[in-house]
């Protein structure tokens, strides 16, 4: 096994592209954010990334997204979004963003290739949708939560977030507990809710090893990615009508 891997910062969310090749796997940093909160910048940098993934992709390849630190985000950057100054020019802001946001849970969506997020942490708001808009989530039992903040501060969700948030909530009562009561729930309980996939797992570096290790038994099945990205497509199309 070949690997390269750069040199990360604690809370920098970043991605993996596994490729399986000639009985060689590779791990290979495809982004780096020294930041945990969704700006246009960061924005702006994870549609390019995406973008450089998909121009990579050939049979076999996989993509984990995971970070280090606390959080694995906490969603939207809402002190830029108030810096506007006023109540209204700061309401406007945020709904800038959160149309920002979309072409990077669009370019997920649309990958011709496995995705996995390994949270190792927090997933909050924004960066919650965006580890459901991967083709499996695992997360650590022992720590991090998964909270969708909107109606503790008094948002509406727009309609990408709840097509693509129902789509993958496993029942109409966890639908319910997430997006109106706003519970904060951990590994083994978001499990028996049907939204992650498993949460057996007790450090970070545990979760992003079988995220790996899921990543290398998929891909060995060397699945055609155009067919993969369309059947993807089939499970959420609604998200994006």
């Amino acid at each position: 096994m070949s690997k390269t891997k750069a040199q990360t910062d604690q809370n920098t969310p970043h991605m993996k592209n596994i490729h399986k090749h000639k009985e060689h796997t590779q791990k290979t940093n495809t982004n780096q954010i020294k930041q945990y909160r969704f700006s246009l910048t960061l924005i702006e940098t994870l549609i390019f990334a995406l973008s450089q993934v998909k121009s990579q992709v050939f049979h076999g390849s996989a993509l984990i997204a995971t970070a280090h630190g606390k959080f694995f985000s906490n969603g939207f950057d809402l002190a830029w979004a108030q810096s506007a100054g006023s109540s209204f020019d700061a309401v406007d802001q945020l709904h800038h963003l959160v149309a920002s946001f979309k072409p990077v849970v669009s370019a997920l969506l649309s990958l011709p290739m496995l995705t996995i997020a390994a949270l190792p942490s927090h997933a909050i708001a924004a960066r919650f949708l965006l580890a459901l808009s991967h083709n499996y989530v695992l997360m650590r039992r022992d720590r991090g939560v998964l909270y969708m903040s909107k109606i503790d501060i008094g948002l509406t969700f727009p309609d990408y977030f709840m097509a693509l948030m129902m789509s993958k909530i496993g029942s109409s009562l966890a639908g319910c507990d997430i997006l109106l009561a706003g519970r904060k729930v951990k590994g083994e309980e978001v499990v028996r809710m049907g939204i992650v996939d498993s949460a057996a797992y007790d450090s970070e570096e545990s979760v992003v090893e079988a995220a790996m290790r899921l990543g290398e038994q998929l891909v060995k099945r060397k699945w055609n990615g155009e067919v993969y990205a369309e059947i993807i497509a089939g499970l959420v199309r609604s998200s994006f009508s």
